[in-house]
């Protein structure tokens, strides 16, 4: 009885629709999936009328948040799930987190023209195919108008931090995810820890009501895993997991199923949910 609790499609910045990442999940032998695409849960719907009753799917959201730590700006992502996708504050904020991922991009495709390297916008938007805008997309057309050789490249060379294309995006605090999940009725987990290079931001979101870590994850080492479920525990927090897949095509991720943790953790999940709040899966 395992489940996936990370998972993105073609509502933000996956490859396959809602409807496929089910049916994937389902050739993996999982009982269920989150569906947690980037400040959108406009995938939510499609997935479980898809899934039929044949396996559970978590109406959820990743949030890119950011958060200065000794000095220096890191980006934090927070999960949020059996949150209600209908909340009017979750559908504010995302609506506005979405705006700024629009703008941002325009200003990336003015600099890369600045760099003469010009970027349809037009293409931009065809990538996302409606979806939230976000630097994949621009990577995605810079491959396509021949300027770099994948979309790694384009990260390496020119979108990632620090590199010459790069803009800073709408800044939302960790905090602020956490309570505005909490707010929606959901849960909300730390994601990928590991990624982020400093455990100090940990102690100031359990402060405001974390609910969990993810800790097992792709680029977690066993060690690394067992160190962040070990944290949980002792911190009363539920120990989540999931693989991030982003599906075929898409440089550096694992599937849909590859990390897996017991479907256990959506009832903890559900738990820790503010009171009064309907469950919604």
């Amino acid at each position: 009885m395992a489940v996936d609790l990370h998972v993105h499609t073609t509502t933000s910045d996956g490859t396959l629709s809602p409807a496929e990442a089910v049916e994937a999940a389902v050739r993996a032998g999982l009982t269920g999936i989150a569906i947690t695409d980037h400040d959108t849960v406009s995938g939510v719907a499609e997935a479980v009328k898809t899934a039929g009753g044949r396996l559970r799917v978590v109406p959820g959201v990743e949030i890119n948040t950011d958060t200065q730590i000794d000095g220096r700006w890191r980006e934090v992502h927070i999960l949020g799930y059996l949150l209600d996708p209908a909340s009017p504050a979750l559908d504010t904020e995302l609506q506005r987190l979405r705006v700024a991922r629009y703008e941002r991009a325009q200003r990336i495709v003015d600099r890369l023209a600045q760099l003469n390297l010009p970027v349809s916008f037009a293409k931009v938007e065809e990538f996302a195919g409606g979806s939230p805008l976000g630097r994949p997309h621009i990577a995605q057309a810079m491959v396509d108008a021949g300027l770099v050789g994948s979309v790694l490249e384009a990260f390496r060379l020119y979108l990632g931090l620090g590199r010459p294309a790069y803009v800073e995006r709408y800044k939302l605090s960790p905090e602020e995810a956490v309570r505005l999940i909490h707010a929606a009725g959901g849960a909300a987990v730390l994601a990928h820890p590991g990624l982020i290079g400093d455990d100090s931001i940990i102690a100031p979101l359990i402060a405001v009501g974390l609910d969990g870590i993810e800790a097992r994850y792709p680029e977690h080492g066993r060690r690394e895993a067992r160190r962040y479920a070990a944290m949980a525990r002792r911190y009363g927090l539920v120990v989540t997991g999931g693989s991030d897949a982003h599906g075929p095509g898409f440089p550096g991720r694992a599937t849909i199923g590859e990390v897996r943790v017991p479907d256990k953790a959506i009832d903890e999940l559900d738990a820790r949910r503010p009171l009064g709040e309907p469950a919604s899966v």
